[in-house]
């Protein structure tokens, strides 16, 4: 009997497979469990139209962070920062910092977890981060700290 698995099923596939099982093993297990639906003409038609929508909602998703990658590939965000006696910094810049910086400055929200700082930000100067979107799409950006 031919299936269309609704999760993943250890040893038979992932969600979505489309899989040949036995009669009573389709019917006793997976049927039953809602693990499985049978694969009919419309349950095939609609697993292609779900199939075709998560792959445009992918392809939109890289076309938006390529736009923003290039947007932002090699520019310069400032961060102020307050510092105590000697210019050392009180704590550390973090990538929350930085992403507030680029939102103010470039009208552009990154996710605080996709931007990695080459090191730690301790001291005013320049540094480097690159902030890594979905689907291998990344930039890098030149991160400025001066005291405010």
């Amino acid at each position: 009997m031919k299936v269309i698995l609704i999760k993943d099923v250890k040893g038979s596939g992932k969600a979505g497979d489309i899989i040949n099982a036995a009669d009573g093993y389709a019917r006793n297990y997976l049927l039953k469990n809602g693990l499985a639906k049978e694969a009919t003409a419309k349950n095939l038609s609609e697993l292609e139209g779900k199939k075709a929508s998560a792959q445009f909602k992918l392809d939109t998703e890289k076309a938006e962070n390529e736009k923003t990658a290039a947007m932002l590939e090699g520019k310069e965000v400032t961060v102020t920062a307050k510092a105590g006696q000697g210019g050392k910094l009180f704590g550390a810049v973090k990538a929350s910092m930085v992403a507030d910086a680029i939102a103010q400055q470039y009208s552009v929200s990154v996710d605080k977890k996709k931007i990695s700082l080459s090191e730690e930000i301790k001291a005013f100067g320049d540094y480097t981060a690159v902030i890594k979107m979905t689907q291998g799409v990344s930039c890098s950006i030149k991160i400025k700290v001066v005291e405010g």
